[in-house]
């Protein structure tokens, strides 16, 4: 079974299925595992003076744990490979809790700041209506992009060995690749090899946005408000995202109290967001989507 078929299985499965909380409030995600992994070799290398090359040793030493650990799983049946990828996919997943910030800012500004803080990094207590609609939005063009998009791609090209390589990778660099005192130095591997691997799922995102709609605006806002993003990579699907939908994504925002004067991405747009805007940037999830399978389709065909 092709990797292409197996990729569109698990598309299907992660579409259907999602996380199922049966599951995994009886055992372990494998997320929470690597995660595990990761903290316990915070814990126990993150030690002065030698952090940055400490954090590089374990960087090296995760990559080739899950190379090993993918090749030893590609031998299993196509159909085990399936369920193993959709596990790690999060395209329902990531559908259900931006439609979750919709549904609660429906019944008020409280609720909605209460289900994006889950979703979000940045503070949420001060933010209004319009602040919360693109709190979700922008984690939904963004996680489109690290959460199915780059996972999907690995495997496709690298099968189970890229697909986990590339997951322990994003896995560190959302828990120790931020520039805190404690992780400048010790995540920055982790940080700039997240960067490299989704330099391309981010502009391939960018294209499945723009086909998902036929939209030149996408592709025009993207290559122009692309660089206006604190990320080398999550402003081309956010700027997609913000020219597909005609509005300002970005802008100014606080972390940990302290407020940032980003600029919005496609100022031009609409900036009164509201849950319809939420409920219409899932749709260009579920289009993005559609548009891959309907290409992994075209690549088991051919």
């Amino acid at each position: 079974m092709s990797n292409a078929i197996i990729l569109l299985l698990a598309l299907l499965l992660d579409a259907l299925l999602g996380e199922p909380k049966w599951l995994w409030s009886r055992v372990p995600h494998p997320a929470v595992l690597m995660g595990r992994l990761i903290a316990w070799a915070d814990t126990s290398f993150n030690e002065s003076p030698s952090q940055k090359v400490n954090g590089a040793l374990v960087i090296a030493a995760l990559s080739i744990a899950a190379l090993v650990f993918g090749e030893f799983l590609s031998n299993l049946p196509g159909i085990i490979q399936a369920i193993i990828v959709a596990i790690f996919l999060a395209q329902r997943s990531l559908v259900d809790h931006v439609q979750a910030v919709a549904d609660a800012l429906r019944l008020s500004v409280h609720d909605g700041k209460l289900m994006v803080a889950r979703i979000v990094g940045r503070d949420t207590a001060e933010m209004d209506a319009p602040a919360v609609a693109r709190g979700a939005i922008e984690s939904a063009a963004e996680n489109l992009s690290d959460g199915v998009i780059a996972p999907a791609l690995w495997f496709l090209v690298f099968g189970l060995p890229g697909l986990f390589f590339y997951k322990i990778i994003n896995t560190a660099d959302s828990m120790i690749g931020y520039k805190t005192p404690r992780h400048i130095d010790f995540g920055w591997g982790a940080a700039r090899l997240d960067d490299l691997l989704n330099w391309v799922p981010a502009r391939l995102t960018t294209l499945l946005i723009a086909a998902g709609y036929l939209s030149s605006n996408a592709l025009k806002i993207a290559w122009r408000d692309r660089g206006l993003h604190r990320s080398p990579n999550a402003g081309w699907p956010e700027a997609a995202m913000a020219g597909v939908l005609n509005i300002a994504l970005s802008g100014p925002r606080q972390y940990h109290g302290t407020s940032t004067n980003d600029a919005f991405v496609n100022p031009e747009g609409r900036h009164d967001l509201d849950p319809q805007t939420i409920d219409a940037s899932v749709n260009v999830l579920w289009r993005a989507w559609a548009v891959l399978a309907f290409a992994l389709v075209v690549c088991a065909l051919f």
